[in-house]
């Protein structure tokens, strides 16, 4: 095994799942582009909604995965970008305002108005994941995006937090460690997402990020190019399958299967003359149903999760702004159906999103379900940008000390 470092423009990031655990080994190639080199994919056991339930069959999981990536990628991983959701997540959106220092507006003032908007008092109990900023204010000039080097007497910052209960990090954080790994960044799993389905367009216009996994769906809501509102609805795939369970008296893994291969989130589109067979439990035989039938279980549910997330929009007070409509991504937004159906309900134009510009073993990883953990990857790659960005200034800013202390004569 060669022990290659992150140093080497590797990235892993880890998606920890209701239904599914997923490691993912990246490299950064010289041209930028991002090549997936190592996957891993596990069947997630103790998570449940998001949150973890049972620590050590969460590290079980986690550990298979990250084995299993670092198997095919022939590296080991050490520091790993990791994803949180659950209904514990909160949004809030905050100003702060700062007097600008100098003649014009500096990379400094943008740090410290946007340490003014996120000073504001969050309970104990919770911690602060991202801080946003979505625009800058200079004087009576709005909607600025960029503010350096511009003047002006004062300078606001408008910005966009995500907050999650402490003791859920801890947790999730917990079961990884257990496995010999260090937590780079805790991110929330939509804006994961966003970062592998969205494009500039896209968030310019104005679109929702329906993320559906198994336990939850996660929704990141874009206008103006920046992010505006967050939300998590615990209820997901899971659901569907537990109907499917209940009412075709069939295990849960059986249920699953069943759903994956044969269902549909809209009845009109299956023929009355399709057929499946259902195992049944306590070894009795197994019986012939039809496929539509199955469908008319499916449909409902679908029908309520979409109708949760249309709500969740419409409370956000951004239905308006939101032109590009609705990309669903994730594992559960992929079956038929699903996409005709989300229009419906939806009244806007909706697409299927996988993560784009991905390069290596694209054949694993292009599909809605490989979303967040693909966006961890990108969130990692523009996090290393950003540390090579500030040590760069932190040289030039030396090198200039040295000249100006050369120039008064302190050599």
């Amino acid at each position: 095994m060669i022990v290659k470092t992150e140093e080497e423009n590797m990235i892993v990031s880890l998606d920890v799942g209701t239904s599914k655990v997923t490691a993912l080994i990246g490299e950064i190639m010289p041209d930028g582009e991002l090549s997936v080199i190592g996957v891993g994919v596990t069947a997630s056991r103790g998570m449940d909604k998001g949150g973890v339930n049972d620590l050590n069959l969460v590290v079980q999981s986690i550990q298979r995965a990250i084995n299993e990536a670092e198997l095919m990628a022939d590296c080991r991983a050490s520091t790993v970008y990791l994803n949180i959701s659950g209904r514990h997540i909160g949004c809030q959106n905050e100003n702060g305002m700062v007097p600008i220092n100098d003649v014009e507006v500096t990379q400094e003032d943008v740090e410290s108005v946007i340490h003014a908007a996120k000073s504001v008092p969050i309970a104990q109990e919770r911690r602060i994941l991202h801080v946003l900023p979505q625009e800058f204010v200079i004087d009576s000039q709005e909607s600025i995006k960029s503010p350096i080097g511009m003047s002006g007497v004062r300078m606001e910052a408008r910005v966009h937090i995500i907050t999650c209960a402490n003791d859920m990090a801890k947790n999730i954080v917990k079961a990884v460690e257990r496995c010999g790994l260090q937590v780079e960044s805790l991110i929330f799993s939509a804006l994961a997402s966003s970062h592998a389905v969205l494009t500039d367009d896209e968030k310019e216009l104005g679109v929702a990020l329906v993320d559906m996994g198994g336990g939850t769906i996660d929704i990141c809501l874009f206008a103006g190019g920046v992010l505006r509102h967050t939300a998590v609805i615990p209820v997901a795939g899971n659901q569907v399958t537990n109907d499917i369970a209940k009412i075709f008296r069939t295990p849960l893994g059986h249920a699953e299967d069943i759903k994956v291969q044969y269902a549909c989130a809209l009845r009109q589109m299956v023929s009355m003359e399709d057929t499946i067979e259902v195992p049944s439990v306590g070894g009795r035989p197994s019986r012939v149903m039809s496929r539509h039938t199955l469908a008319e279980v499916v449909e409902p549910r679908y029908q309520e999760l979409f109708e949760l997330v249309r709500d969740e929009i419409e409370k956000s007070g951004l239905d308006e702004q939101i032109a590009a409509g609705v990309v669903l991504t994730g594992g559960t937004s992929k079956m038929e159906g699903a996409i005709e159906f989300a229009e419906e309900v939806f009244q806007m134009p909706v697409r299927l999103g996988g993560p784009l510009r991905v390069k290596g073993l694209t054949d694993y990883v292009s599909e809605p379900e490989y979303a967040t953990s693909v966006g961890l990857l990108r969130f990692g790659q523009l996090e290393l940008a950003e540390q090579a960005k500030e040590r760069s200034r932190h040289q030039q800013s030396r090198v200039w000390q040295r000249i100006k202390s050369w120039f008064r004569g302190e050599f």
